[in-house]
């Protein structure tokens, strides 16, 4: 049975690098790509051949996907267990990531027709097979470099370079802390002869943080040895990449999650409890200015009214005081009386005796022993402070 299963394996292979052949040549060339014969030979119509073809088929389907363009799988056992990565650039969505891997696919299985181990580059994807596992480790052994033709003004290459090193560390920062789903920045900034910088990095997002740094930092130092005074140029390994140009050359990254969660609509629900919520607010901001309103205003009839008693008080008591021509005693001292003789000079402070009504009390008249008095007492029942004048006779 195992031999039926290998050889109907194998005839599938036969058919698959048959129609292989026939489809390369309708495929894009890549930017590049390494087939490392020091990594160790298969057998044509082996079973390591089998498997990988078969792994290659299905790595760009959905299970093998972490939703943001990294695909990673292994298929068969022992010396015969194939591995492979596929990595996308983080502007590409999943149909151009998936057509750019199937074209990967056929393209490096016939330029690396034997060879246990190889990777292919396009600008949108990079494919990667091997007999071992290749996660968690950075790959800085096979590097491919392209520079711009064009050169940078050579009074302003110095500067070029300063503002394009800034620029990298920046983005080699974000980049490497973009967790475990992306390891992805872009970024501009602005260079001599009014030039714009764009750059684009990208490690596996399978590197940790500090490793991701590490690759990174190790492309950074190939720039110069490709790209010394050019505009442009780009130093990509299988772990990590680094590309820079005077012009746009990428787009924004692909966001995987639905609508519904990158920007949710509010629903009717929300619309209208939020518009009660707002006409709520608005009712208690009126009552709370109404009250306010209210208390003002009573504080200011009140204040009102009160100046106008004093202001009434004070006319009156001046209409009293200058009803007749009188003399305001000079010397209290002489004229001290007590209560109760207050009260026996005003005939208990009878009817008869009362002159007329000021603003802080009754005035009455005061027959003394020496001379008749006005007195005008704060009080009609309990006067203890008596304002006296002289009758002018």
């Amino acid at each position: 049975m195992a031999k039926i299963s290998l050889l109907i394996s194998l005839l599938l292979c036969n058919i698959f690098l048959l129609v292989a052949q026939q489809t390369t040549a309708q495929q894009p060339s890549f930017l590049f790509q390494f087939c490392l014969n020091d990594k160790g030979n298969y057998t044509l119509n082996s079973t390591y051949e089998a498997n990988l073809i078969h792994l290659l088929t299905t790595l760009p389907t959905s299970q093998n996907d972490n939703g943001y363009g990294f695909y990673n799988a292994s298929y068969g056992k022992g010396s015969d267990q194939v591995y492979a990565v596929g990595l996308c650039r983080g502007d590409a969505t999943p149909d151009i990531c998936r057509s750019c891997l199937n074209d990967s696919m056929h393209v490096l299985i016939d330029i690396c027709p034997n060879q246990k181990e190889a990777v292919g580059w396009y600008d949108n994807c990079m494919l990667r097979y091997s007999n071992r596992s290749m996660l968690g480790t950075p790959d800085t052994t096979s590097l491919f470099r392209m520079a711009n033709p064009e050169n940078v003004s050579s009074s302003n290459v110095q500067e070029y370079f300063d503002d394009l090193r800034t620029l990298l560390d920046g983005l080699k920062i974000e980049a490497a802390s973009g967790g475990s789903l992306r390891k992805y920045a872009t970024g501009q900034t602005k260079a001599p002869d009014f030039l714009t910088i764009y750059a684009l990095v990208q490690c596996t997002p399978d590197l940790p943080q500090q490793q991701c740094i590490n690759c990174l930092d190790y492309v950074y130092s190939r720039i110069p040895n490709c790209c010394s005074g050019r505009v442009g140029g780009r130093v990509v390994g299988p772990t990590c990449s680094v590309r820079y140009e005077k012009y746009l050359f990428y787009g924004s990254p692909y966001d995987p999650r639905p609508p519904s969660q990158k920007a949710p609509a509010p629903s009717n629900n929300t619309i209208n409890n939020a518009t009660e919520g707002q006409k709520s607010s608005h009712k208690s901001r009126n009552i709370i200015i109404a009250v306010v309103a209210t208390v003002a205003g009573v504080v200011l009839i009140i204040f009102f009214l009160v100046c106008l008693r004093l202001r009434k008080s004070k006319k009156n008591v001046q209409a009293i005081e200058t009803y007749e021509p009188v003399d305001e005693i000079d010397s209290a001292e002489s004229l001290q009386y007590n209560f109760e003789t207050i009260k026996v000079a005003t005939d208990q402070f009878s009817e008869d005796n009362k002159l007329g009504q000021g603003g802080f009390g009754a005035v009455y008249k005061v027959k003394t022993q020496v001379q008749n008095y006005y007195i005008h007492c704060l009080a009609l029942n309990g006067c203890h402070t008596c304002k006296i004048f002289k009758i002018v006779v």
